[in-house]
């Protein structure tokens, strides 16, 4: 099994949010990159777009599929990967670094409470292998 970051909160749907302040940078994960494969295409939303929490934010597609993206914490789109567009195979060789997708203003930080950390990710996990 991949090794999760310790210091980031995950979603049942293979997001990853790191806490920055009052910002939130969000991307994939490792789990996520695996089952994608080869990413070709990251759509992402345009700076200055309000993000309801759960909605969804984006596509990303790879040799295998489309699959949606969404937002872990509700708020403004701040900044946007400008690296994807042209490199979107960075998601697949740094899913946590170079390949994060977002970075979001939060509505109410108090959302962050219901991610998940490494250990509950890798438990949830675990419980869909069965």
């Amino acid at each position: 099994m991949a090794d999760y970051p310790k210091d980031l909160k995950y979603t049942k749907d293979h997001e990853w949010a790191k806490v920055e302040g009052d910002l939130v940078r969000v991307g994939i994960t490792a789990y996520a990159v695996e089952q994608l494969g080869d990413v070709t295409l990251v759509d992402l939303p345009k700076v200055g777009s309000k993000l309801d929490n759960h909605a969804r934010f984006g596509d990303i597609e790879s040799v295998k599929t489309v699959s949606e993206l969404f937002a872990p914490i509700a708020g403004e789109v701040v900044e946007v990967n400008p690296k994807l567009e042209a490199n979107p195979e960075a998601v697949n060789e740094s899913p946590y670094d170079s390949g994060w997708m977002v970075v979001i203003r939060a509505a109410n930080p108090a959302d962050l409470a219901s991610l998940m950390d490494a250990a509950a990710y890798e438990a949830y996990l675990g419980s869909l292998d069965h």
